[in-house]
């Protein structure tokens, strides 16, 4: 999978700070074609598309949340679909097992903003936010934060590299947690690079963690391929899921995501309490809200199954079920570093995902430079 011929594409940082001293926005640049994919990008956003998707990756002002692929962006242009969710592959916490109840008002972000801590209410009184806290996270399996901020939402402005190649375009972005849970430090880096194959209708990914804490069991919290918005499952007819009922994976109907349901009732994959699956997909069969006709799948291939520590879903009142997937979960010291590489994209069948998982599988990172790309062990 090794490419020859790339080249590496950055905005002039003189350029940048010239703009930004006269208070200007940013112009967009011009676009870099290469045939089959054209970037274009300006001072909120890079938009990538290739022969066959279209997808944005936010700097800052996102239109839902600053990491992954941006909400509604993502076209597979075979179809004319997009994603329907928030957006996909958005990165949250790095955590552990455990409570933050006993120190949560310790934990500020820098600037002074308190909302930036993360707290599960244990002993919240006021029956909304209990029945939130509940909702969203469950009550069987407790987890506190190690470092902070909530990247999806919290994440200062960002300038991602774009790396460019014969066949494929790439964008890295990363950030440094900015403050962290009493009695650890803050500064671990987080890095996602995204691949974007010529050919392909799916994207390449994988999102790296470099420590500078210890922890008996830290892991990364993500959304696998994204969260679904819909209104009785108008937006999807299915849930396929990889991992769960045998060999041949579980199909959910979307009848089943019509009552709200907190993480911890069904559907769920723990480590600890599952044997690891050969394969692990996670994937929603797109609907035309129109039609009411099937379309592609948009699916979230985890290429190593042993680096999922949990995944889960919750479907929350107002139309949104929230697909978290959690990454590592092992002993972590200062100055180790973990990853995991995923494919998402559209997929005409399942049988399609499983035959795409077989090419790929057993990876856990990602690389890309003027060499090219290529998954790693």
């Amino acid at each position: 999978m090794s490419h020859l011929g790339a080249f590496v594409v950055r905005l002039p940082l003189g350029l940048l700070l010239a703009m930004a001293g006269a208070g200007s926005v940013l112009a967009q640049q011009p676009a870099k074609d290469a045939g089959w994919a054209r970037v274009s990008e300006d001072d909120r956003a890079i938009k990538v598309e290739t022969d066959t998707l279209e997808a944005v990756i936010p700097k800052n002002s996102p239109k839902q949340w600053m990491t992954g692929i941006e909400k509604g962006s993502f076209l597979d242009k075979a179809t004319g679909f997009r994603e329907v969710g928030d957006g996909l592959m958005v990165v949250d916490w790095l955590m552990e097992p455990g409570s933050d109840e006993g120190w949560s008002d310790q934990v500020f972000a820098p600037d002074g903003n308190g909302v930036g801590r993360y707290t599960w209410y244990a002993n919240e009184t006021d029956p909304a936010r209990r029945s939130y806290a509940l909702m969203a996270h469950g009550s069987s399996h407790r987890k506190r934060m190690v470092e902070g901020p909530q990247l999806c939402h919290r994440m200062k402005p960002v300038r991602p590299e774009v790396i460019r190649g014969k066949d494929f375009v790439a964008v890295k972005t990363t950030y440094q947690f900015e403050y962290a849970a009493p009695g650890r430090k803050p500064g671990s880096r987080w890095t996602q690079l995204i691949v974007f194959p010529k050919g392909e209708r799916y994207f390449v990914l994988s999102d790296r963690i470099d420590s500078v804490n210890d922890s008996d069991e830290m892991f990364l919290r993500n959304d696998t391929p994204g969260c679904i918005r819909h209104e009785k499952g108008d937006t999807f007819s299915e849930v396929y899921l990889s991992y769960l009922s045998g060999p041949k994976g579980l199909r959910i109907p979307s009848s089943e995501f019509f009552a709200p349901f907190p993480p911890d009732l069904k559907f769920g994959y723990r480590r600890d309490t599952h044997r690891t699956p050969d394969h692990f997909i996670r994937a929603y069969h797109l609907r035309d809200k129109v039609t009411g006709k099937d379309g592609p799948w948009l699916a979230g291939l985890t290429l190593d199954p042993s680096v999922v520590y949990e995944a889960w879903f919750s479907q929350r009142p107002g139309g949104i079920i929230v697909a978290i997937e959690e990454v590592h979960g092992k002993p972590v010291k200062a100055g180790d570093s973990f990853s995991a590489a995923h494919i998402v994209g559209y997929f005409d069948t399942v049988e399609e995902m499983h035959k795409a998982y077989d090419r790929y599988q057993g990876h856990t990172g990602l690389t890309a430079d003027e060499s090219g790309w290529r998954l790693v062990k």
